[in-house]
């Protein structure tokens, strides 16, 4: 069952994407939200595209999406929907934005799908079932020396602003470090290209549906303090290959 309910979930946001692609590198009316994040007709439409998708497709599931909100059902099912995660990239010409979507059940993240627009790949993992790039098999990297590992650091000037001290002593870890945003980085922890992100400020429809695709490909996400994310998080995430790469962040993030 579940793979059949994967399989429609990454069937849906394929078809999604090329609602974002058209408006893709073109001129675009923008609105500031309350968090002064920028909005688009892409964002709305692509959404509004996945629910009315989901909602022919599992009709007792609840929704909860970036743009409008949650939609009560009457199972013990909910799907995440983030339409257009990295709007800043998409309304600057960057390919790197993405497109999320997940699966809870009873709470628990069951299906997560990051799919890339501008770069045509999908990456989707279940619990169970494994994790996948455009249907080929996806596993962590198995790094277990932090001093060896890739990090991505995401919202860097966020880190930066918020305690100098703690940024500075995470770019200086690693042997190779990139500042980067948004979900691509966690896709690439699953995919076995880098180690580890270290991300902040994230809402619960950015880190949901990416639990179950990394965990699916071997690897960990947590808070900054190791618990498990969750609807109340803060929005403070690591991913890591395996569990000492997470141990490592936990503590220097603590020092």
């Amino acid at each position: 069952m579940t793979q059949t309910l994967l399989a429609q979930a990454i069937a849906i946001a394929e078809r999604a994407s090329a609602i974002p692609m058209a408006h893709f590198r073109k001129p675009l009316e923008l609105v500031a939200k309350e968090d002064d994040s920028p909005v688009t007709i892409a964002d709305r439409g692509t959404e509004r595209f996945i629910r009315d998708a989901l909602a022919e497709a599992f009709p007792q599931d609840g929704i909860f999406g970036e743009e409008y909100g949650v939609t009560e059902g009457q199972s013990d099912a909910t799907w995440i929907i983030d339409p257009i995660d990295g709007t800043r990239s998409f309304i600057t010409g960057h390919p790197l934005f993405g497109m999320l979507l997940g699966r809870l059940v009873a709470g628990v993240p069951q299906i997560g799908v990051v799919r890339m627009p501008a770069l045509n790949e999908t990456f989707a993992g279940a619990r169970g079932l494994g994790a996948t790039l455009n249907g080929a098999p996806i596993s962590v990297r198995q790094t277990r020396d932090l001093a060896q590992a890739m990090v991505y650091i995401n919202e860097a000037e966020k880190i930066e602003a918020a305690d100098p001290t703690r940024f500075a002593r995470l770019c200086r870890v690693g042997h190779t470090r990139r500042m980067a945003y948004d979900c691509y980085p966690h896709a690439l922890v699953a995919a076995g290209q880098i180690d580890v992100v270290v991300d902040c400020g994230l809402q619960p429809y950015d880190y949901l549906p990416l639990i179950a695709l990394v965990e699916a490909a071997g690897g960990l996400i947590c808070d900054w303090q190791g618990k498990a994310l969750t609807l109340e998080s803060d929005g403070r995430v690591i991913t890591a290959a395996t569990p000492e790469l997470r141990d490592a962040m936990i503590a220097l993030l603590a020092a």
